[in-house]
């Protein structure tokens, strides 16, 4: 029996274990439904007597990973069915309160909570006025909004916080939480909406002042006048008719003119400003003019300055107080550099004593009532001596240069350009003067510029280095126009050498000027060389081929063309003798025989002469008849000479004979007349120099001289010429 009851104890424990280890849906055969859930778990929201809502349920199934919609099968309750009623899921706002909507499927419940209320109407908004004044207390700017429904189907909610508040016009008024604030003057209205429902109210801003008045000393005032140092002038704000004092925002257009604080004015600076006084919507203003006290603030000495480190300098603000006189201000001026470790500044009622402490630049400004002047300083090393680019200069007249550029030499040996610190003057203005920071040259001539550091201003504190000087000779000629040489090419046998040509310079006085020894030469090109023997420089020839000679003097540059070519032996004309007409012309044409039996067309390179330029011209290769004559072309090329005799006649133009048509017995005869006429005019009879011809000698005979025989009957035609050109005469034999 005993051991009975431990078999039973052990079993017991068993079955315990084995329910906590496996739960019943740990059992549960494929299938069956091991828990539901609802498709909305959030809190519902519904308004009675609006659509219902359907809720439907969803079972998890052993097995499967589909759920089951299993609503109707369901059992729906609601813990409040005065307010939520349910049926098939369908959930329905019966009444104003709160429920727990259940479904319970076999062992599995799901629950969702919902809310139902009556639907709101009749939005309202309470405590509003149809106007306002810009000033109002916030109190009076409050507005609610009541809506009935809710809780109660009829009864009123204040839902002023829940509600979505705006204004049609942010610049009048703004609205939040139904609180206004009121921004200026004019009408906007208020809307506030709540659930779907929507209501407005029309409001109206209005200043609280008509004006704002702006009074000095009690009087009003719309303009004023004040001087750079002034005193500050107060002004007071007035509001309405009646004077109403009152305290505004103030403001200046220009805060670097004129400054106000509580309406006190204070002038800064020359110019004109406006200030304003703002309260409630309404402003006033007044138009402020500030001048300065002097017209002109005058630094003595005037300008730029540069120091050496170590010197010192009196600066003096003056500024002019009437007519022809100055006040100095320099005790009470503000003085102030902007780089002290350059520049230092001691002042007394005499000016200010600036001194050089380091290499560098500093701005110094003085500033008296408005007034302002600035200049720099520029700081330099110590030097040990000064050095030019060059002591010498030559320029032709109006010709201009830069002024020569200078280095002082620092204690360490570097050197600091000082070119714009030195002071020329000229021994001769007449022949070289400095104008605008240039050298400019006048008339012909030298003259020496000496050029100095600036030591005046700067007393026993003076560097020595400004004691030096340095020269510079100028020497100016006439100015060249143009450079005149050989009007051909030259031409040098290979091996053989031809002095340079010979070369005048035009001057701007109008004189001529032999410059060929003056010339600075160069030939660019491997054809040709410059040589310089016993009597001076020649061009030798090298190579077959071309180069240019450039020639230099001044600022005037000519350029001849060189030509190196084998020997020529001989030379073959054309034609030793030309005829040509009056102003016609002949191209002349040589050929030029090398060594080696070649050949080279020389026409443009014979360099002709007329023996007689009234008969015959000639230019490059080309012959022009001038006037009736005889003139001998004479020309060389490499020394072999050539000649050429033009004989210059006029132009046939016109041939005629005395009868065209004769009729003549047999035996009969009869002398012919030919006229030539030329194109001078000029008519020359011609009938013995004339070439006759008869058609049939059997019928008429013509004689050399022009004589016609007739001989026998019937018809013949004679033909005469004479210069190319031709005349006709028909004759009849009866």
């Amino acid at each position: 029996m005993r051991v009975n009851r431990r078999w039973n104890l052990w079993l017991l424990v068993l079955v315990l274990f084995a329910a906590a280890a496996f739960p019943a849906g740990a059992y549960a055969a494929a299938g069956d439904v091991t828990s539901i859930e609802l498709d909305s778990g959030a809190k519902l929201d519904l308004t009675v007597g609006q659509s219902p809502k359907q809720l439907k349920v969803l079972a998890a199934v052993e097995g499967s990973t589909v759920k089951k919609d299993v609503t109707a099968g369901a059992v729906w309750t609601s813990s409040n069915s005065a307010a939520v009623a349910v049926s098939g899921g369908v959930v329905t706002a019966v009444g104003a309160g709160s429920a727990l909507v259940k479904a319970t499927y076999g062992s599995s419940v799901a629950t969702v909570e919902v809310s139902a209320s009556y639907p709101y109407k009749n939005l309202k908004i309470e405590n509003g006025a149809a106007a306002y004044k810009l000033g109002d207390s916030a109190e009076s700017l409050k507005l609610q909004a009541t809506a009935a429904g809710g809780a109660t189907e009829n009864g009123t909610v204040d839902v002023t916080k829940d509600a979505d508040w705006s204004s049609s016009n942010s610049s009048v008024l703004a609205v939040a939480d139904g609180q206004l604030t009121l921004a200026g003057e004019g009408t906007a209205t208020v809307t506030a909406k709540y659930k779907g429902l929507s209501a407005t109210f029309k409001a109206t801003v209005k200043l609280p002042y008509a004006s704002l008045a702006l009074v000095r000393d009690g009087e009003p005032t719309e303009e004023l006048e004040l001087l750079v140092g002034d005193d500050p002038v107060q002004l007071e704000a007035e509001a309405g008719s009646s004077g109403e004092e009152i305290e505004p925002v103030w403001s200046s257009s220009n805060a670097a003119v004129v400054t106000v604080e509580k309406g006190l004015i204070t002038a800064v600076a020359p110019g004109k400003a406006t200030v304003t006084a703002r309260y409630l919507g309404v402003a006033g203003s007044v138009d402020i003019y500030v001048r300065a006290p002097y017209e002109a603030l005058l630094l003595k000495p005037a300008g730029n300055s540069s120091l050496f480190i170590g010197e010192s300098m009196k600066i003096k603000s003056e500024v002019r107080d009437s007519a022809n006189s100055t006040l100095n201000v320099s005790g009470d001026a503000v003085w102030t550099s902007d780089n002290q470790l350059a520049v230092t500044l001691a002042k007394d009622s005499d000016g200010v004593k600036l001194t050089a402490r380091a290499a560098g630049v500093s701005n110094i400004k003085a500033e008296y009532k408005g007034l302002t002047r600035t200049f720099r300083v520029t700081v330099y090393p110590t030097l040990s001596g000064l050095e030019a680019e060059k002591n010498e200069l030559a320029l032709y007249t109006s010709g201009s240069a830069a002024l020569p550029k200078i280095s002082g030499i620092k204690l360490d040996g570097d050197k600091i350009d000082m070119s714009g610190e030195m002071v020329w003057t000229s021994a001769d203005e007449d022949v070289a003067e400095i104008a605008g920071g240039k050298i400019v040259a006048g008339e012909p001539g030298k003259t020496v510029l000496t050029g100095r550091l600036e030591s005046e201003r700067f007393g026993s504190s003076a560097s020595p280095v400004r004691s030096k000087a340095l020269e510079l000779t100028v020497t100016v000629k006439n100015k060249t126009l143009v450079l005149i040489g050989p009007d051909s090419p030259i031409s040098v046998v290979i091996g053989e050498t031809v002095p340079l040509p010979g070369i005048t310079a035009v001057l701007d006085d109008g004189n001529e000027r032999d410059v060929t020894d003056e010339i600075v030469w160069s030939l660019n090109g491997v054809s040709a060389v410059i040589k310089t023997v016993d009597t001076g420089k020649v061009i030798k020839g090298l190579t077959k081929g071309n180069a240019v000679l450039k020639g230099v003097y001044g600022d005037k540059t000519i350029s001849i063309p060189v030509t190196a070519e084998p020997k020529i032996v001989k030379l073959e004309l054309e034609s030793g003798s030309l005829e040509l007409n009056l102003k016609t012309s002949k191209t002349l044409k040589v050929t030029g025989y090398y060594t080696n039996g070649k050949t080279v067309n020389l026409s443009s390179g014979m360099n002709w002469t007329s023996s007689n330029t009234s008969v015959a011209t000639v230019k490059g290769m080309s012959v022009k008849a001038a006037a009736e004559g005889s003139a001998t072309l004479t020309g060389s090329y490499q020394g072999l000479p050539a000649t050429v005799k033009i004989s210059v006649v006029p132009k046939l133009k016109k041939l005629s004979a005395s009868d065209t048509k004769l009729k003549l017995p047999v035996g009969a005869s009869y002398s012919l007349e030919v006229t030539a006429e030329y194109d001078t005019g000029k008519t020359v009879s011609v009938a013995p120099l004339t070439g006759w011809s008869s058609s049939k000698p059997s019928v008429a005979a013509v004689s050399d001289k022009g004589v016609v025989t007739a001989v026998s009957k019937g018809t013949a035609v004679l033909k005469g010429k004479f210069g190319g050109k031709t005349v006709t005469v028909s004759v009849t034999v009866k």
